[in-house]
């Protein structure tokens, strides 16, 4: 069974049964014609689901990652149930072979020096107070969004320098708070009540004296940002990026940084275990025997 002949039945059968635009059908042809460029010489009927997985390897090898090779196989298994329907073809060699997953994009995150350069802006006002401390405890703690905005007041112990965070699923955990983030949090507790409603308990508080919301902390953030000039996109998740891959280069502690995150598995904070080459390789260079040199 040849290929070339049923490219033009499939795409009939495409534009015409299954109403698809024309740059689908295009990409469907394109991606059609590399399995038959791939298949070579090899009958269509006589493709079994170990050339279909050579194929996808041999494609993952030329730098196509997880998305691109799963619309291929769309693609291939669409072209094959096609032959199957309209031209008898016994089996799909395609059914159950599944593309390589993408590897996991890793969090936003500042370079220390924007990091610094972001909180250390001295804060004049109320508001600049409050969003100096806010910024300040994300950064500091690793909190999430929620977490800062559900903090109270009897929450963090500035004697021991630690809060008490409440996170996903209701779960408890007391994470430390830096010198940097106590000593703002300080300057904003001393022009807290200039603002607080009656029995307002919340750490952090909109012109209205009652707790923020996390619309308004992403809006600050954003503003601060921008008027430091700081091109990349700074929101409030970047900040706790920020915390969990600066602590993993210092320390390495890989579980210390799950428990401050609040992270349920570990296979969630190892997102951020990735450090630059240019650290690796002097992380290398002093640690491994095979690398030191011989004076």
């Amino acid at each position: 069974m040849g290929g070339e002949n049923y490219i033009q039945g499939f795409l009939s059968h495409l534009a015409n049964e299954r109403r698809l635009s024309r740059l689908t059908c295009g990409s469907y042809e394109r991606d059609v014609r590399t399995l038959l460029a791939l298949a070579g010489d090899i009958p269509l009927d006589r493709l079994g689901v170990h050339q279909i997985r050579r194929f996808v390897a041999q494609l993952h090898a030329q730098g196509l990652g997880g998305k691109s090779l799963a619309r291929h196989l769309s693609a291939w298994r669409g072209f094959f149930n096609y032959l199957a329907r309209d031209h008898a073809l016994k089996s799909n060699p395609c059914a159950g072979v599944r593309a390589p997953k993408s590897p996991k994009a890793l969090p936003a995150a500042l370079s220390p020096d924007d990091a610094g350069r972001l909180l250390d802006v001295p804060a004049e006002g109320l508001l600049q107070l409050r969003d100096k401390a806010m910024f300040e405890v994300i950064y500091s703690s690793g909190l999430r969004l929620a977490e800062l905005v559900g903090l109270d007041v009897g929450d963090v112990d500035l004697a021991e320098g630690t809060a008490r965070v409440t996170g996903k699923g209701s779960k408890t955990r007391v994470v430390p708070v830096g010198r940097h983030a106590l000593r703002a949090l300080e300057s904003w507790l001393r022009v807290r009540e200039k603002l607080v409603r009656a029995g307002e308990t919340a750490m952090f508080l909109n012109r209205e004296g009652r707790r923020l919301g996390p619309r308004l902390v992403q809006q600050r953030l954003k503003l601060w940002a921008l008027r430091l000039g700081i091109a990349a996109n700074v929101h409030p998740h970047v900040l706790r990026h920020s915390f969990a891959s600066h602590v993993l280069q210092s320390s390495g502690d890989l579980r210390a940084v799950q428990e401050m995150l609040g992270h349920s598995s570990i296979s969630t904070t190892q997102v951020y275990a990735h450090l630059d080459f240019q650290h690796l390789a002097k992380v290398y260079d002093a640690a491994h025997p095979r690398a030191k040199r011989k004076k």
